[in-house]
């Protein structure tokens, strides 16, 4: 397991503290003014991806403290016993192996001192051609991924990025909730006999994925359609699987030390390949194992992943900002926040330290977001003037995704705007000067004007891609993934466990079985015995 750490403790943390207080305060476009070569130093690239974050409020004197800071954490020790299949998800006594299933042939990933990789391959070599029958396969017309939670974000989110490279491959649908208005809706016009469903749960008994399942299976049934034929499973409970109708040779599993949110380079993604065919997705995992290299060799001060989440780590427990705000410009990232609310939150969403204590520092921040320029038109008003500081990550595709190139010059020029406003936002003089050139009276400026000032210094990351290919959205992923990693260590926070997630499911389950007999196996109180009673009646 990984070592206690307490951020607190640490030699760099009265460091950070105190810099805090100075180099904190000062305004970015000081900080450019001051340096030169700032930009030179506070940017990078890794094939494809180009990472600048030089808007930020830090000098070299905070990067140097952070990266002593990760030092004292023992980060490159920590990677090497993630890498090394050392059981760091400790709360279930278990490895933590996502960049095993996007190996390599000749890589080498070990549980309990028996290496993965020919299951992995194996695994893959299964599904892809799987994936690829469907492609081919012209009486498939619609696929289904019925699953919630680390079962529908990742994959949804990817088949979205990828929307360019589908190649002819069949629609895909997602069902996750558990309102029967969901799949209601995405059955509504379908055809049973071209319709595929995968059903993916880990155990085959998650409530909100089986309840989809087993309408759907009674939609195939009214149809009159073998079920065997219309459903393949993701899950290792091959026994669950088979008794439900699936043929044991269209279920596919997955071991225990990979987590939900971070499963979708296996099994789980199986509703990307069918989308995108085994060859995207071969690039697909390609992108995030070369973000994996570079985490696990890369020197401290050119990592990215470790770079992004020291800045996080500033932000929340030196500068005090509660959020992290994730803009995509790219309509086809839409569900890329939300993807990183689950796989960051249910993370490091957490107040109990590695050693059963409770932390006394902050820990994981609210991740949010929405695609620009969408997002400009509803929340920017408070990234700019309101009263909390929300550091963005702002991610924009130089290669058009679309025909209306236009478009996209107009997405881009926004993107940079917007980065480039939260960095300077706008003096007074400023605002003063464009009125009185506008004509304006001396008494109106007066009124006006200070509506009109931003404050600017605002800090932001920008991440461009070259293109929106599937090695690229792999790369992205898995950076966001080792970033979680890195602020888990230093937050001292257990981050592949979810136990937060049990508790309102057992909750659930008890209330559903009073829900229909007689008593409950609990007493309620008074507010949550009337709502259930009003419900049953």
């Amino acid at each position: 397991m990984l070592r206690p750490f307490d951020i607190r403790k640490s030699t760099a943390h009265k460091r950070l503290l105190d810099l805090a207080s100075s180099v904190g305060a000062l305004h970015l476009c000081d900080l450019f003014a001051q340096d030169s070569g700032r930009l030179r130093r506070m940017s990078g690239t890794l094939d494809g991806m180009y990472m600048d974050w030089s808007k930020h409020r830090v000098n070299g004197e905070v990067m140097e403290a952070l990266f002593d800071l990760a030092k004292e954490a023992d980060w490159a020790g920590g990677v090497k016993d993630l890498y090394a299949g050392k059981h760091i998800n400790q709360t279930e006594d278990r490895a933590v192996l996502h960049m095993a299933l996007r190996g390599a042939p000749g890589d080498e990933f070990s549980v309990n001192g028996n290496s993965v990789m020919g299951e992995v391959l194996a695994t893959r070599k299964k599904m892809l051609a799987y994936a690829d029958a469907v492609r081919s396969n012209p009486d498939i017309k619609d696929v289904i991924n019925i699953g919630i939670g680390g079962s529908d974000l990742g994959p949804l989110m990817v088949t979205k990025a990828l929307r360019n490279h589908s190649k002819g491959g069949p629609q895909l649908h997602f069902v996750s909730n558990v309102d029967g208005a969901h799949i209601e809706s995405v059955l509504d016009g379908l055809n049973p006999a071209s319709t595929l469903f995968i059903v993916v749960s880990k155990t085959f008994t998650t409530q909100e994925t089986m309840a989809n399942a087993d309408a759907a299976k009674a939609w195939i049934e009214s149809a009159s359609l073998p079920v065997s034929d219309h459903f393949a499973a993701v899950s290792t409970n091959m026994d669950a699987a088979v008794d439900f109708g699936v043929k044991a040779e269209h279920v596919f599993g997955f071991q225990d030390w990979v987590g939900g949110r971070y499963s979708l380079w296996g099994p789980v993604g199986l509703s990307i390949a069918c989308f995108a065919g085994s060859s995207a997705f071969t690039e697909f995992l390609a992108g995030a194992r070369a973000m994996d290299c570079h985490f696990a060799e890369a020197p401290a001060r050119e990592n990215l992943p470790l770079i992004s989440g020291l800045l996080g780590v500033w932000y929340r427990e030196y500068l005090g900002f509660n959020t992290h705000v994730v803009l995509p410009y790219a309509q086809d990232l839409d569900r890329l926040p939300a993807y990183l609310q689950q796989a960051d939150m249910e993370s490091n969403g957490k107040y109990i330290g590695r050693d059963g204590q409770p932390v006394k520092h902050r820990t994981g921040p609210v991740v949010w977001g929405e695609a620009g320029t969408n997002g400009q038109h509803a929340f920017y008003q408070l990234l700019h003037q309101g009263t909390d500081i929300h550091p963005a990550d702002i991610i924009a595709i130089e290669e058009p995704l679309s025909a209306y190139a236009e478009h996209h010059t107009k997405l881009l020029a926004n993107a940079v705007a917007q980065a480039e406003a939260l960095m300077c936002g706008r003096c007074e003089d400023d605002v003063r000067e464009e009125m009185r050139a506008a004509g304006k009276s001396n008494s109106e400026i007066d009124a006006i004007a200070p509506h009109r000032v931003f404050g600017g210094n605002r800090p932001s990351t920008f991440i461009l891609l070259d293109a929106l290919n599937p090695k690229n959205v792999g790369q992205l992923i898995a950076l966001y993934e080792h970033k979680i990693f890195i602020q888990g260590l230093l937050w001292n926070v257990c981050s592949y466990d979810q136990w937060g997630v049990e508790l309102g499911k057992v909750l659930a389950n008890d209330i559903l079985a009073g829900w229909t007999e007689e008593g409950f196996s609990k007493l309620h109180d008074a507010s949550t015995e009337f709502l259930i009673q009003r419900l049953k009646n």
